[in-house]
């Protein structure tokens, strides 16, 4: 069990919403499963549903969200769990909570353009947001930070999802022989 607690992982795919990541996120998710990787991914949308009723989106319920998504994230790691965050997480301190409590930690960033995202809105949060029926969408009433320094940076508006899956599976590969594992 301890090798496994060493060599489980996380993966942060963070971008604004409708960016691209959760199709990023389920082409990696499939493709390390075909390596015989298995990984829990934790997809905000749906943990959200299970810890609050009426989400607001605000800063305290991100918070409060965001710490428990980190620490389902870590438990299952020390556990030997591998993990897909499948989540916007507005702000660089949720991300790097995680980078500081995972030991194999990488930040994946789907950049693309705010135009390209309101055009594609397949929840209609933007389209809420225009009509004032939400109050907290990211990139429109409440800020994205984008990360600083991400592992890998796949362009959501023009980059093949397979193709980025992979190199993200590159990279992660790059990291373990780093790690002497």
């Amino acid at each position: 069990m301890e090798s496994d607690a060493l060599s489980a992982f996380a993966i942060w795919i963070t971008g604004l919403p409708a960016s691209g990541k959760s199709t990023v996120t389920s082409a990696l998710a499939r493709q390390l499963r075909e390596r015989g990787i298995h990984v829990a991914v934790l997809e905000s949308d749906e943990l959200r549903k299970m810890f609050s009723l009426q989400p607001r989106y605000d800063e305290q319920d991100r918070e409060y969200f965001y710490g428990s998504l980190v620490f389902i994230g870590r438990v299952l790691t020390e556990h030997g769990v591998s993990v897909i965050f499948d989540a916007t997480a507005n702000r660089r301190s949720y991300r790097d909570r995680a980078r500081q409590q995972i030991r194999r930690f990488m930040e994946v960033f789907v950049d693309c353009p705010l135009e390209v995202c309101i055009r594609r809105d397949p929840k209609g949060i933007y389209g809420k947001a225009r009509k004032g029926d939400a109050a907290y969408v990211p990139g429109i009433q409440t800020a994205y930070e984008p990360p600083e320094r991400p592992d890998v940076i796949v362009h959501g508006d023009r980059d093949d999802a397979e193709e980025a899956a992979k190199r993200i599976i590159d990279v992660l590969l790059s990291r373990k022989k780093d790690l002497g594992e």
